[in-house]
């Protein structure tokens, strides 16, 4: 936490300290930090944005700001959190098998190639120890020249030292790996400490949550469109609750405000057919009394 916060901006005049999300919220496509901005209107509502977007060219960086509200990423958290306590509740058993499968198959392959790997780099190892016995003794015997030995002994010693280094990071990583095998149980006994998550305090947010990453809405600049949001969890990393089903009444709700949200998209396609169609009639008449003055000043003249 306190890595965290050691790069927080604090905002003076009245803004108050830091947002509990600053130095979690990332930008999905170019991976860089999200910054805090608060509106101008008095209400100091706090808004996240890709801090690379606006660099200068603004979106040359980052094609776009992903603007989110921090308001609606601490209500997501927060129904995260909440399910999953539920989940735990119902059944701990099961969440505890969904939660170790998930982290299987995204970290298994991963450290079977680290342990191929170290096997293969033991065995090298082992394999120029004999090759430098071996050139030493074809030195000694005069089978080959000074100079070759040294060649040969000095490329021998660098492998060695890099194989050297490389094995140490692999045992360690396993290690590492093996001792973290049981962190869903540590995220169990992480969120039992909670009765409930009514209220999502900063100390909350930073025991949970680990990163986040926020995606563009799928329609720029409208306010009902879907944006993703990837909540990274200490300890079990991207968790998902299972979803329940939804009713058929609620299904139902969902078709209304899809329809009435590509109703309105036509709606203002239509009425901005209607403003240029209107524009242009408007210049038609003035086009026509113009041309109406001009002929009654040429009839006077004469």
């Amino acid at each position: 936490m306190q890595r965290i916060r050691g790069n927080v901006k604090r905002y003076p005049d009245g803004w108050g300290d830091y947002h509990p999300l600053t130095g979690l919220m990332y930008c999905s496509d170019c991976g860089s930090k999200m910054y805090v901005h608060r509106t101008s209107n008095y209400k100091n509502i706090p808004y996240y944005t890709c801090s690379a977007y606006t660099k200068v060219p603004c979106g040359t960086l980052c094609p776009s700001a992903h603007r989110i509200k921090a308001e609606v990423v601490l209500n997501l958290i927060q129904s995260t959190l909440q399910d999953i306590k539920k989940s735990l509740d119902e059944d701990n058993e099961a969440f505890l098998h969904s939660i170790q499968n998930e982290m299987e198959e995204s970290e298994k392959m991963e450290m079977e190639k680290k342990k191929t790997r170290l096997t293969d780099s033991k065995n090298r190892l082992q394999e120029l120890e004999r090759l430098m016995c071996r050139i030493y003794e074809d030195m000694i015997l005069e089978k080959i020249p000074n100079t070759r030995y040294e060649i040969l002994n000095n490329q021998y010693e660098t492998e060695q030292r890099e194989l050297s280094k490389e094995i140490d990071g692999l045992e360690k990583d396993i290690k590492r790996y093996e001792k973290e095998t049981d962190r869903a149980k540590k995220f169990i006994r992480l969120i039992e400490r909670y009765d409930n998550f009514d209220e999502l305090t900063p100390t909350i947010i930073n025991e949970f949550v680990e990163k986040i990453l926020v995606h563009e809405r799928d329609r720029k600049g409208s306010q009902t469109a879907n944006q993703k949001v990837e909540i990274y969890f200490n300890f079990i990393g991207n968790y998902e609750p299972p979803k329940e089903e939804l009713s058929e009444e609620e299904m139902q709700k969902l078709r209304r405000r899809k329809k009435k949200n590509g109703q309105e998209k036509t709606n203002f396609i239509k009425t901005t057919s209607i403003v240029k169609q209107t524009a242009s009639k408007k210049n038609m008449r003035t086009d026509t009394r113009r041309k109406g003055s001009n002929s009654n000043r040429r009839n006077l003249k004469r």
